[in-house]
């Protein structure tokens, strides 16, 4: 159970607007992390707009996206994010079951090519050390533009951010 309640998307008019906005981009689901941040509008909408902006608005291809999130969930012990996106998301986006488990230790498994391996070094910096050394930086310099490193920085900044408070506050998926 979630260490704050979630609020009911019905409470106000507005609040019900801002659900039917959520809802009408996500599959006509709100998703219990909304319900969470439904405590405060403002930031459940400012939040809603920038990941939105972060997932579907950049340069990224979907499996690239789709591999930073499941990496970031997977270094910071985040079910909720790695269930969403296993489920939902990691197929469409072309990563195969056995790429997805070999996420979690991707440096073993023999599955990523340079380029992805770059990424992956690259993710596991910015996640677990906040700064880059110079080769990990180059290993992204070698496949990614100065556009792609910054939507990419933005992404990996945006995951851990969410996968940490879902973690704090211990918010969990919702049951099918």
């Amino acid at each position: 159970m979630a260490r704050i309640s979630l609020i009911d998307e019905n409470t106000t008019p507005d609040i019900a607007a801002l659900a039917g906005k959520i809802r009408g981009a996500r599959g006509g689901k709100l998703h219990v992390f909304y319900k969470a941040l439904l405590h405060t509008p403002a930031l459940a909408s400012a939040w809603f707009d920038f990941n939105n902006t972060v997932r579907f608005l950049t340069s990224l291809g979907d499996r690239t996206r789709e591999l930073v999130i499941m990496r970031v969930a997977a270094l910071t012990g985040c079910d909720y994010v790695w269930k969403v996106h296993e489920t939902q998301y990691a197929a469409p986006a072309g990563v195969t079951p056995q790429q997805v488990e070999a996420l979690r230790d991707w440096r073993k498994s023999g599955v990523y090519g340079e380029k992805e391996s770059a990424l992956l070094a690259y993710v596991d910096a910015v996640t677990q050390d906040v700064a880059v050394t110079d080769a990990v930086f180059d290993g992204m310099r070698k496949h990614f533009s100065e556009r792609e490193i910054l939507e990419l920085t933005v992404l990996i900044g945006a995951y851990n951010m969410q996968t940490r408070l879902l973690r704090a506050l211990d918010i969990k998926p919702e049951k099918p």
